[in-house]
């Protein structure tokens, strides 16, 4: 049976929580591509993200929340990385955190690492399923190694019954990838510069008194 497709609006996001709580998968519009979730309670649910992807699990998966205080449940947020959440969420950045203490993570969603990748996209449907379910592990809406899906039509192509339902957004936006800077340690590392500019990372960094070692100019390894 394939997936259900719905519209992206209340009626849709809400049978989207639904079928989250239960367990399932769905698809769903971000502010690039679209990507698939599992609740972050559903047993085995980031290995069920893995096998819906055919990817070997040697990656973390990021979370997606509905704002910046939401940040604070799950990863600890020094000066860096607070300074570039108020300045570029909602947005394409994401940030590498240590956990928290507290709070033990599957180690699928981090391969084991003791750090997190969070985000907080610029597109009103994850962020209202996060706030509906708390932080949501999120991946791109593709078979590994094959073009990201863009639409609803290629979703169901690629995935079929591997995902339980579809919010259909649209066609996706695009663009390029979120920077991924990595906050985990006292200086912070751009892991990969995408839709955030590395002179933008250093401004906030400059601005808000934290010491770095970024240059403009430079790229990450």
């Amino acid at each position: 049976m394939s997936a259900r497709i719905v519209p992206d609006d209340a009626a849709g996001r809400a049978a989207a929580v639904d079928v989250l709580r239960s367990g399932g998968v769905v698809a769903l519009p971000t502010d690039t591509v679209y990507g698939i979730a599992v609740s972050l309670e559903t047993p085995g649910g980031i290995e069920r993200l893995f096998h819906v992807k055919r990817r070997p699990p040697d990656k973390g998966v990021m979370l997606l929340l509905d704002g910046a205080v939401q940040a604070a449940t799950i990863g600890v947020m020094g000066p860096a990385a607070t300074a570039l959440a108020e300045a570029c969420w909602p947005g394409g950045l994401t940030l590498v955190v240590p956990q928290r203490p507290d709070l033990p993570l599957p180690a699928a969603l981090t391969a084991g690492l003791p750090t997190v990748g969070l985000r907080v996209p610029d597109h009103p449907a994850p962020r209202a399923l996060a706030s509906a379910l708390g932080a949501l592990p999120t991946t791109s809406a593709n078979v590994s190694g094959s073009p990201e899906a863009r639409d609803a039509t290629e979703i169901l192509a690629q995935l079929g019954d591997a995902v339980d339902l579809i919010l259909d957004g649209g066609p996706a936006h695009g663009g390029p990838a979120s920077t991924v800077v990595d906050c985990s340690a006292e200086i912070p590392v751009v892991r990969r510069e995408g839709a955030i500019a590395l002179t933008q990372v250093i401004a906030v960094l400059d601005a808000a008194g934290v010491a770095h070692e970024l240059a403009a100019g430079t790229h990450p390894d």
